[in-house]
């Protein structure tokens, strides 16, 4: 069986001028045999010189990127640009539609799928062509996140880290040019691993600028605002643009994950009561919030810890929860850290 790609798209990515189309997944339903399923993309490109993948919506309940990229697709002109930029504003198209973080197609993450499989399910596929087809292209990527229907996040970046300082160098110079107030270093090992947009563009040596802009499946424009300005001062800083309307940056402040122990877990189910909020600088220990119960209402509620100091970047939006559901994660001063080391 061939491991070619099966979407298709009258995109042209090698061809001058500003393409506004879509990439074609093929779906066979009842009701469609022989049907396909619509990926919103963008391309601009004129002449030669670096390209530039801006990705949002790879989980369909994360809304600022997307908006950040439409706004930012909607001003692109040819005639500002020198080489390319493609841009996906709601990659995986079927969670975006249904309002869901994973697939309402196969349940697919896509953010746990890659590298895909050309044959594979939806999200599969997806992944596949994002890997096989659209990377081999790029010299820059930014992923832009938020928490979705469960979590809220203040606006922070990550980046795997390099082999090299001097490779470090340069991914941390493209956390300044972003202009999150909160970065950090990964190796990878949380979250979805070796399976992950950034895991894939690593192993061709792409850099992926990856943010977490807000949650709650709502809006924040300060995180739409920044995906926005974010992506314009690096497609700047990398020679696309040579000039753009957008604030200068804001200090990026370094910070680490280095241990599980950052984050905070429902240990049993119930209502949650947060004790603390966003931005909070919390202390080992420390009350984090108290799990009621919904089945014996009488009882006292159970008091949820922190077993680790830190800063409060995200915390759970949803009052009901289950055993296992994240409730709180923290992030550390890594101002002492040395640049070639990484975190969780």
């Amino acid at each position: 069986m061939s491991d070619s790609t099966r979407i298709w798209s009258p995109i042209d990515f090698a061809k001058d001028g500003k393409q506004v189309d879509f990439l074609r997944l093929p779906i066979s339903t009842d009701t469609s045999a022989y049907g396909w399923i619509p990926v919103p993309a963008i391309c601009v490109k004129n002449g030669v010189g670096p390209t530039a993948v801006l990705i949002a919506g790879t989980h369909g309940d994360e809304y600022e990127g997307q908006i950040g990229l439409m706004r930012l697709a909607r001003g692109l002109r040819e005639s500002d640009v020198s080489g390319r930029v493609i841009i996906f504003p709601s990659l995986n198209f079927p969670a975006v539609q249904a309002g869901r973080r994973v697939s309402p197609i196969d349940e697919g993450n896509l953010n746990r799928l890659y590298p895909g499989r050309a044959h594979g399910s939806a999200t599969e596929m997806i992944a596949h062509y994002i890997t096989h087809v659209i990377l081999p292209m790029a010299d820059l990527v930014v992923d832009l996140h938020s928490g979705g229907r469960s979590l809220d996040y203040l606006p922070c970046a990550l980046v795997r880290g390099a082999k090299t300082t001097a490779e470090n160098e340069r991914l941390l110079e493209l956390l300044r040019v972003f202009g999150v107030p909160l970065a950090e270093f990964t190796d990878g090992t949380g979250g979805g691993g070796n399976t992950t947009l950034p895991a894939a563009a690593g192993e061709l040596g792409i850099p992926v600028i990856t943010a977490e802009l807000g949650g709650g499946a709502t809006l924040r424009r300060a995180g739409s605002d920044l995906a926005e300005h974010g992506a314009l001062r690096l497609l700047k800083h990398i020679g696309i643009l040579a000039s753009f309307e957008a604030p200068d940056p804001e200090p990026v402040k370094m910070m680490s994950c280095e241990s599980m122990d950052l984050f905070v877990y429902a240990d049993s189910s119930g209502l949650f009561e947060p004790r603390v909020e966003l931005g909070d600088q919390v202390k080992a220990g420390q009350l984090a919030g108290l799990l009621h119960s919904v089945d014996d209402p009488h009882r006292q509620p159970r008091e949820v810890l922190f077993p680790s100091s830190g800063l409060v970047v995200c915390k759970r939006h949803l009052t009901l929860a289950t055993r296992g559901d994240c409730l709180f994660g923290l992030l550390q001063d890594a101002a002492t850290l040395p640049l070639g080391r990484t975190s969780c």
